[in-house]
């Protein structure tokens, strides 16, 4: 029998000299991407991880960062809040002087204006009452003179009638206005 190594493989059966040389080929392939491509293949492998793992901590960093300026963007909204509160408190507050100091002012003027009214009241007054006693007079006289038949002017202004009786009813008047005033 022939020296025929024959490898049993189910329904294919290679030859020996393919066989080898196929062998033969996937070794030195195997050599070269061993040698050459795998190398490479693990330096851009770990140049990518490492920028990867760079872009991570930079990502963390920005992460932190934007968590540190929202902290500070949140610290001065709470201080911007507060010092409007405090605007709005003193704001308040002048308008409520401002208020006070005005309705102070209106009550003096009112009470200016009402002692003005009174002083002028109590000039007219004082006016219309000394031509009211010269009026009185003048026809009281005028009046007795007709009833008596003879003027009576000449001893009316001397003797004073007029006058005195005019001081009774004025010092008669504050007891009745008195009165009034209560009332």
């Amino acid at each position: 029998m022939a020296m025929k190594l024959a490898i049993d493989v189910g329904p294919l059966k290679p030859e020996l000299a393919p066989l080898i040389l196929g062998l033969a080929l996937f070794f030195i392939l195997f050599a070269v991407m061993a040698k050459v491509i795998l190398p490479r293949i693990n330096k851009v492998l770990t140049e990518r991880e490492e920028a990867t793992d760079g872009r991570f901590e930079e990502a963390e960093e920005t992460r932190a960062e934007a968590a540190r300026v929202h902290a500070e963007y949140q610290e001065l909204l709470a201080e911007a809040r507060h010092e409007a509160a405090r605007l709005r408190q003193e704001s308040v507050e002048q308008g409520t002087a401002i208020i006070a100091e005005l309705r102070a002012e209106g009550q003096r003027q009112r009470e200016e204006i009402i002692a003005a009214g009174h002083a002028v009241i109590d000039a007219e007054r004082a006016v219309a009452e000394a031509e009211l006693r010269q009026q009185v007079g003048v026809l009281a006289t005028d009046l007795s003179g007709r009833i008596v038949g003879e003027p009576v002017t000449d001893f009316a202004r001397e003797s004073g009638v007029v006058d005195r009786f005019l001081e009774e009813l004025r010092t008669a008047q504050p007891s009745d206005a008195a009165t009034d005033k209560r009332a």
